[in-house]
């Protein structure tokens, strides 16, 4: 299949610029991926449609406030976008400024703190904070939560909150899990008085998951990597599910790229690392029985990923349904359940 068969003409005003007041409080498109058929529900509908046989896998990472603003020594304005932190002193990033800075050059940063560009490695610059404090330190006092790109306003107080999970645990991540934003509490409560099981699986969201497809054959894509972990405890809950004969529902395409990334050998097994997977349609799914996720951009990866999940064809009905029916798109919108 082309990029070009997954465009969809999106009106602006359905892009969510701001979550709901409540959590739980989206709307969410049933879609039976067998027969076609979508039905629209609530998000809080979900607790009916789980038994205490399945689980739910559930991406752990913690959104990183990555997003840094300053300036060159020459006066020369910065964004400095954290990639991946690879040890408490050292990151790469992505830099956007009138002229790349060089090797050896400094970043004063809102709070007088500098940053040391140590190279460049592709599309991306190593950076070093000289001293004691770590990164993570740094960004909890002057960094910003990093709203993605169709999100057009500055990121607010609340986004610290409301661009997280309630679960969040492992930090590392520069976009949300979005299919997780909708959890509250009270319904994590509601499932485990049903019963329902849930595992956690690691993967760091990196910006590539914004990054536009550019080329047509699919086959020349090359994907991002991100980081993954799948330890032992999910790969046991997930065989007790099978074995009780439950479903394997993930909690966004993250959780499937964890979970498909850890079966790469046939079967899921304990796993950690980085992940390229690039899921199309046509893709054989080992571990995941059902999908709840958001809506996605036109032409990305994550819908490709979705379409090879539940059909193309059903899909894309799917979200000409829900542009009609003017649900919320994207990071702040609604849901998708796919059973």
């Amino acid at each position: 299949m082309k990029k070009s068969d997954f465009n969809y003409r999106l009106p602006d005003k359905l892009i969510a610029q701001y979550p709901l007041p409540e959590r739980s409080a989206s709307r969410m498109l049933h879609l039976d991926k067998l027969s076609g058929a979508v039905i629209d529900r609530q998000f809080i509908d979900l607790l009916e449609l789980l038994s205490a046989d399945d689980l739910l896998v559930f991406n752990d990472t913690k959104v990183i406030p990555a997003r840094l603003f300053g300036h060159k020594s020459s006066g020369g304005r910065v964004e400095i976008l954290i990639e991946r932190i690879e040890n408490p002193q050292q990151a790469l990033a992505h830099i956007r400024a009138s002229k790349s800075p060089k090797p050896g050059s400094l970043i004063e940063l809102e709070n007088g703190c500098c940053l040391e560009v140590l190279g460049r490695e592709a599309d991306l610059f190593r950076l070093s904070l000289p001293g004691a404090n770590g990164l993570l330190e740094l960004l909890a006092e002057v960094g910003h939560i990093p709203l993605p790109p169709y999100i057009n306003r500055n990121d607010e107080h609340s986004d610290l909150e409301r661009y997280q999970t309630v679960f969040a645990d492992r930090a590392g991540a520069v976009a949300a899990p979005t299919a997780g934003l909708h959890f509250d509490q009270a319904i994590l409560e509601n499932l485990d008085r049903k019963g329902v099981k849930r595992t956690f699986v690691t993967l760091h969201v990196g910006s590539g998951t914004f990054r536009p497809v550019r080329v047509d054959d699919l086959s020349q894509h090359t994907m991002h990597k991100e980081f993954y972990s799948v330890g032992l405890n999910a790969v046991d809950a997930v065989e007790a599910a099978r074995a009780r004969g439950g479903r394997v529902v993930a909690i966004g395409t993250t959780a499937v790229r964890a979970l498909e990334s850890a079966s790469a050998g046939g079967h899921l097994a304990a796993g950690i690392g980085d992940t390229d997977l690039f899921i199309t349609p046509g893709y054989k799914f080992k571990s995941v029985d059902a999908l709840f996720t958001n809506f996605h951009l036109p032409e990305s990866t994550l819908l490709m990923l979705v379409s090879a999940f539940a059909g193309y064809d059903a899909v894309m009905a799917a979200y000409r349904h829900a542009i009609e029916q003017r649900y919320r798109f994207f990071s702040y919108g609604d849901a998708m359940l796919i059973t």
